[in-house]
């Protein structure tokens, strides 16, 4: 077998970023102690759990048997079916939600008070967040068919989608049983065009991003300016949007980049945020949020308004899991003592939610003029490179043709220094010197010749 049929089926059965992240921090094991488990810098751990670079090669054999993940893959959604307990973990985490009120369909689907905050436990996702539908339903359809399924021999832990929907066969049919008709074959639905799917993603997650932003920065145009540049972005990295396992929080981290970042503060449309909302609860909840620092604001938002866990908040804010309990313990410390009656996490998450959840106002443009805009601008963006980098050559080239061969030195005439005079040399000739000099040089000398001696 090749090199590359070996790295597909190795990378065939490592997890998700996130999942890597998640079972590193189930055997209790550092970045640094996996970086020397396997030979690499912190940095290059860093890379594999937030997508940016793959192990290869013999590194990616053993970076999966270090996580455990040798076998079958591991889903990215916990199953509807009651998951293992957790093992106890030594970072710090937030206080525990208390059991609320299982009224609301939101509600049933979050986790007890006794779950910590960063367990595997079923919530309920906003609709910004949920990523492809169809994907994750069949996910979780067949999960539990692939477990009772044997692997083929080529690739442990994965078989084909026709092997595992066939019925195990029965060691002992019964002389009388019907004969089984297998199911009708569905034909696949068609692919969709990168364009089509762009828009697709474009029309799911850019209204609920808008309004998520606005919550993040205060300011309404920023928070649409925010949005357009991350689907430019995307669209730009389509292939690798397109691949990945979240694109909603792929276009959104770099939505929220964008909003957050210090460099507008500088700019006179969003210098100030806008004028608060009219509603008092509201008005006091976004001015309580849009009080605390950024990277604290992006926390809380993600994890009591969104709904996503800690190991999956820590990834998007690119920190780590102990850092981002921290941050939601202060960020919740600080809201509470703002509006006393958000001092229960619950009560928090229920006005985060319903604050995220509602419906945004901002008319956006349409995804055509989305993609058309960036590809307008990369245009414009390579053209510029190209007219600055042949200037550059052209500079160069001038330069190098006029430039002198070789050194000339400068005669500085002598100077007075302190009334003395200079010493040496010949003095600086005035105009009435150089005009008899030029005379003696031009006339002939009138006077006798030269007296020349002569032997005898």
């Amino acid at each position: 077998m090749s090199r590359s049929t070996t790295d597909s089926a190795s990378s065939a059965a490592l997890p998700t970023p996130k999942e890597r992240r998640r079972l590193r921090e189930a055997l209790a094991l550092s970045e640094e102690q996996v970086a020397e488990a396997m030979g690499v810098t912190k940095a290059t751990v860093k890379s594999w759990e937030t997508g940016r670079s793959e192990p290869r090669g013999r590194k990616l054999d053993a970076y999966a048997k270090l996580l455990g993940a040798s076998g079958a893959p591991l889903p990215e959604d916990p199953l509807p079916a009651d998951p293992p307990a957790a093992e106890p973990r030594t970072q710090p985490r937030p206080p525990g939600r208390r059991p609320p009120e299982r009224d609301s369909p939101r509600e049933r689907d979050r986790p007890s008070a006794d779950s910590p905050l960063d367990a595997p436990a079923t919530r309920t996702e906003h609709p910004s967040t949920a990523g492809c539908a169809t994907e994750r339903t069949t996910e979780r359809t067949t999960e539990p068919m692939r477990a009772s399924s044997p692997a083929p021999a080529a690739r442990p832990g994965v078989s084909k989608p026709s092997e595992r929907l066939k019925p195990a066969p029965d060691a002992n049919p019964a002389p009388d049983a019907p004969p089984v008709t297998p199911a009708p074959s569905v034909d696949p639905a068609p692919a969709l065009t990168p364009e089509e799917a762009f828009d697709a993603l474009y029309a799911h997650a850019a209204p609920g991003l808008v309004h998520q932003t606005y919550l993040l920065t205060g300011r309404r145009r920023l928070s649409r300016e925010s949005v357009e540049h991350a689907f430019h972005h995307a669209w730009q990295h389509w292939p690798e949007v397109a691949v990945d396992a979240d694109p909603v929080g792929w276009v959104r981290a770099a939505a929220y980049e964008y909003a957050l970042s210090p460099w507008h503060r500088f700019r006179r449309a969003h210098k100030h945020p806008d004028a608060p909302p009219t509603e008092a609860n509201r008005r006091a909840l976004l001015g309580a949020l849009l009080e605390l620092p950024p990277p604290y604001r992006r926390t809380v938002l993600l994890y009591d308004g969104l709904g996503l866990d800690l190991p999956e908040t820590a990834a998007e804010t690119e920190a780590s899991t102990p850092a981002a309990a921290n941050r939601l313990l202060h960020a919740r410390t600080v809201l509470a003592r703002r509006l006393p009656e958000l001092s229960e996490p619950e009560e928090l998450h229920r006005r985060l939610g319903t604050l995220v959840a509602e419906a945004p106002t901002t008319t956006l443009p349409p995804a055509r003029a989305v993609r058309t805009g960036s590809e307008h601008r990369t245009r414009t963006w390579t053209r510029a490179v190209l007219w600055v980098t042949a200037a550059l050559i052209g500079v160069t080239g001038f330069t190098a043709a006029t430039a002198p061969t070789r050194y000339i030195p400068v005669n500085a005439p002598g100077e007075t220094v302190n009334g003395v005079p200079v010493r040496g040399g010949p003095q600086k000739l005035s105009p009435e010197d150089l005009e008899l000099r030029d005379a003696l040089r031009s006339r002939p000398n009138p006077g006798p010749e030269r007296l020349v001696p002569v032997a005898e």
